[in-house]
Formats: C-alpha cells, structure tokens, sequence
C-alpha cells in the first residue's frame, strides 16, 4: 500500500458506503469500513457490488471493523450512513484525523447543519450528493443499477474561506477510483434540487409499493409524482432558492430510460427499518411553512408514511 495515499474511513457500510468504499479500495486505496449488523458476514465473504453499469466487483480481504475505535485514524471520512443514525458525531471524532475531511453522503436538507455541533472545530465538513441507483441484496452483497455521480459542495470548517484546493482533492480521490465527481459552489441549492426527485419517489413506492416503471406507467400516479415534484420546486424557490427551469420533466424523462429502481426509503420499509421522514420531508415542510408555501400533497403523504412506519415500529 502507498503510504502516501489518504487513509479513508467509512461511517456506515450499506450500499452506499460499501459501493463506493469497494471502488475506493479495489483502485488501490486504504479503506477501512466500520459495520454493525454484517460485521461477520463481511470478514468472511467480503463486499461484492454487481453491476449493471460497471465490471463486477468483489473486495477480500476487506478492513473492516465493529468499532470506531478500534479503527486507524483516517484523512477522509466518507459518511454512509442514513440520517436516521444515533452519534454520528462520536464515530467520526473516534475514526477521523484533528484535521480529517468529513464527507457526508446523505439524502434531506439541512444535514450538514445537524452534523456541525458534535464534530471537533478542527475538522472540515463537506455535502455529498449521490446521483446513484443500488440497494443491498443481503449481507455485503449491493446491487448496482444505475448512474454513481457523487456532487461535493464545501460546507463548514477551518477552509470556508479557501475551499476549492480541498473539493479538488477530494474530487480527485474519488475519481480516481472511478467515481464521476462535480464540485458545487455549495450544497444547499444541489440538496434542494436532488428533493425534486427524492421526496416524490421516495415516498410513493412504500405508499404504492411500486417502483419507479410501474409508478410512470401509471397515468394517475405519474401525475402525482409530477404535482409534488412542482410543489418541491414552489417551496425551494419560496426559500429563495434558484431552480433550473423544467427540472421536473427532465427528471421524469431521465427516470423513464433508467432500469426500475426501488428507492433507498422503499428498503427501509421492506426491512422495516425507521425511514428518514424528518430529513426528506420534515425540514423541507417546516422550511416551505415558514416561507409561507403549502405543500399539501407532500403533507399527506408524510402523514401516511408516518402511519406506516408507527405501524410496524411501535408494534
């Protein structure tokens, strides 16, 4: 192993921290991987990503580890984690240099914001966008489906005034283990964007239990689809946040060519795990209420993706 290369840590090794993680480590890069529940499973068989965009890929040995404190401490962290996570904070000051450079791959607004308090001052914090369609098909075994763009936007730290050279860096390691890499001016607008897509779909295929072909194949669910995507474009701009016009369509014409995808959110209902409603719907409607903006779609369907997940969590 190059001694000169980063040393990169892993907070949450689900599809999206395992998928990029293996990339990282199959290109040559010290990955270490902190897991919970897969610890064993991943020792043993180790992380396999099959593709259908990319060469299969399967990494073993694989560094992983139960605790952050028994990792090395590491240059990046790459945060995989769902927004749902308890002390995140903690497990990135465990496994991260003073000066480690956190990289947060989460869906929702405001994250990054949530996350500043319980990092050391010392430590820089940078919005991660993922433009990626997987899922975990069981114990260290992710199912790759579609498209892996990562968008890195500056958000905290001591280089807030002197970002570009370190997003540059960071866009560099990710690409050099073939990971398609952008660098945002920021990452509030970009979070806003990616809402347009996320909240409608997220959402619908647990109501519906449909994926994303059978829900645009419908002509009533299409068009739901299409009125809370105009109301997640009303309420960004009410928050004063320039969108690109027709973004909508284009979405939906880009959903259309891509393989049927099950989102993230449509997993955590399957396996009954709490889904991330305050981050993809909650901040986003307390934003749009204090604007001034109604989104009444978007309401009602978090009130039935709250009943739901009551259901099985409180069960």
């Amino acid at each position: 192993m190059d001694n000169k290369k980063p040393r990169i840590g892993i907070i949450g090794t689900g599809a999206i921290g395992g998928f990029y993680g293996a990339m990282l480590a199959k290109a040559g890069h010290d990955v270490h991987f902190l897991l919970r529940s897969e610890y064993d499973a991943v020792v043993e068989k180790g992380i396999t990503v099959n593709s259908l965009v990319n060469e299969p890929l399967h990494l073993h040995p694989v560094q992983a580890y139960k605790n952050a404190a028994d990792m090395p401490v590491c240059d990046w962290i790459l945060v995989g984690a769902k927004a749902t996570s308890d002390d995140l904070g903690d497990l990135i000051a465990k496994a991260g240099k003073a000066d480690a450079k956190v990289v947060l791959l989460q869906n929702g607004l405001n994250n990054e914001d949530k996350l500043r308090p319980f990092l050391p001052d010392s430590m820089h914090l940078i919005g991660g966008l993922c433009y990626v369609c997987l899922f975990r098909e069981g114990p260290g075994l992710i199912k790759h489906q579609f498209n892996g763009m990562i968008d890195l936007g500056y958000h905290s730290g001591p280089a807030a005034n002197d970002a570009k050279a370190l997003l540059e860096e960071g866009a560099a390691l990710l690409k050099s283990g073939g990971i398609p890499t952008r660098i945002l001016p920021g990452v509030d607008a970009a979070r806003w964007q990616k809402l347009v897509w996320n909240a409608p779909f997220n959402g619908t295929s647990v109501v519906l239990n449909a994926g994303t072909t059978q829900i645009l194949g419908n002509e009533a669910s299409r068009k739901l689809i299409g009125d809370m995507m105009e109301e997640v474009v009303a309420a960004a701009k009410a928050c004063g946040v320039d969108m690109p016009d027709g973004i909508g369509q284009k979405l939906l014409a880009g959903t259309a060519v891509m393989p049927d995808y099950h989102p993230s959110m449509y997993h955590d209902w399957l396996h009954k795990r709490p889904m991330e409603l305050d981050s993809l719907y909650g901040e986003m409607l307390s934003q749009a209420k204090r604007a001034g903006c109604s989104m009444p779609k978007t309401e009602a369907l978090l009130d039935m993706l709250t009943f739901i997940q009551n259901g099985y969590l409180n069960a």
